[in-house]
């Protein structure tokens, strides 16, 4: 096999590799994490205990990409499986699919994660409270937690 065609027959492997990998490296967002502009914006605070806590699964949206992405690399490469032309046009629709699988599968597990549901009893507050936030700061039931509510609401330490 000339080099050539190697390279044209591996390119849309990596290709497909690569959008693979870079899925599997999406940021996660965390309670920790702030976007540019909530810096200087003024937030609620309030105070309470956390009652109970359970693990909860966060989808989210997917945009299409992950599928597209796929379908695309999939049908270049499916293209190249040599022959004649009606060979490499089945290649081409069956990559396509299977590609397309494959990205919808890794689009989806780059935007699933876990979380863990807090149900927090608010100080002066008549009803519990449902936080769902990722737990990098370890908290645990009974613990006293501040609540800052900006964009969306966040635990954290209270300060002794």
């Amino acid at each position: 096999m000339s080099a050539s065609r190697f390279v044209v027959r591996a390119v849309p492997m990596v290709v497909l590799a690569s959008l693979l990998g870079l899925a599997a490296c999406a940021p996660t967002n965390t309670n920790s994490t702030y976007r540019a502009s909530d810096i200087g914006r003024t937030a609620q605070i309030s105070y309470g205990t956390i009652v109970s806590m359970r693990p909860v699964t966060v989808q989210g949206q997917q945009s299409g990409v992950g599928t597209l992405a796929g379908a695309g690399a999939g049908a270049v490469a499916g293209s190249f499986i040599g022959g004649d032309r009606r060979t490499n046009i089945l290649g081409a629709l069956g990559g396509a699919v299977i590609g397309g699988l494959v990205g919808t599968a890794a689009e989806k597990s780059a935007s699933t994660g876990e979380a863990i549901e807090f149900i927090i009893q608010e100080d002066n507050a008549p009803q519990p409270i449902s936080v769902v936030q990722t737990n990098e700061e370890n908290f645990r039931p009974g613990q006293r937690v501040v609540l800052t509510r900006g964009d969306r609401t966040r635990l954290g330490h209270v300060s002794n």
